[in-house]
């Protein structure tokens, strides 16, 4: 299919373009430490998602590439940190082990912070009108921070108490994972200066699949979650037919969307596998 080639030409275009960050690192060895999570593959669902965005609204992938690398950066901050004994406590990730794990947990931490700071850096390389830059800086502040995937976060760590209904389990996943990649597709649009209906289907869109995919990760990871000791899952509360079918029901939202827009089928591709994917 055309889309799943445009899907793989994006994600190759994000990974070169961060392969090349870091080379001025000092100390040196901390440009390896910074390229370590990079490198250890991953779908890239968020920096493909926002390069999609801008064109389907007849906007270039290139003006786009700066927003898309910087919420890859954000994400991989994210799991570098989510991976720290006093978070997840996870030894491996993506078959590799994690970056705590190869050097040290004070190495991870700054490795995390360092990804992070270089999203916002990255942004103001984009070739767009200061106030689109700024514009997308405050998107993507809004979106990691402690009104998105921070917040959703820092509930998930138990500051909000335990988690034991649908409505608080939404409310967390709309920040932790939804956040990043509604904004993904938003700045998409924002770097192609979309405005109005193109912009409301982008932000529609954006919203049914960040949501959608993490109901789908619970029914691909059910079995793992399964027992007292696993973390909330829509399984758990829903059973897994009934969240297959609000996945599938939040796909039909993203499609929807995706139909509006002028150039929007490979967006309809992409919401297609986040929630049909087997792994």
């Amino acid at each position: 299919m055309a889309s799943l080639d445009a899907f793989a030409s994006h994600r190759e275009r994000v990974h070169r373009a961060l392969s090349q960050r870091f080379g001025d690192a000092w100390p040196a060895r901390f440009g390896e430490v910074l390229q370590y999570p990079l490198s250890t593959g991953g779908k890239r669902v968020r920096p493909v998602l926002c390069l999609m965005a801008s064109e389907a609204v007849g906007g270039d992938a290139a003006a786009a590439l700066p927003a898309a690398m910087a919420v890859e950066l954000v994400h991989t901050y994210s799991l570098v940190h989510d991976d720290l004994p006093c978070m997840d406590d996870d030894d491996e990730r993506r078959g590799r082990p994690t970056v705590h794990k190869v050097y040290d947990d004070g190495t991870a931490v700054l490795c995390g912070d360092a990804l992070l700071t270089e999203a916002f850096a990255v942004l103001t390389e984009a070739e767009l009108p200061a106030e689109v830059v700024v514009a997308l800086v405050r998107r993507l502040a809004d979106a990691s921070g402690y009104r998105g995937m921070v917040g959703g976060q820092a509930a998930d760590v138990g500051l909000g108490g335990p988690v034991t209904d649908v409505d608080t389990l939404l409310r967390l996943h709309r920040g932790k994972t939804g956040a990043l990649l509604a904004a993904s597709a938003a700045m998409g649009g924002m770097s192609a200066q979309a405005t109005g209906d193109a912009m409301a289907a982008l932000e529609a869109y954006g919203q049914a699949v960040g949501l959608a995919f993490q109901l789908a990760d619970d029914v691909l990871d059910a079995d793992e979650d399964a027992g007292d000791d696993g973390p909330p899952s829509y399984v758990k509360l829903l059973g897994i037919d009934e969240t297959r079918r609000r996945a599938e029901a939040l796909r039909d939202e993203a499609l929807a969307a995706a139909a509006v827009l002028p150039r929007g089928e490979a967006l309809a591709a992409l919401a297609r596998f986040v929630v049909d994917r087997d792994h």
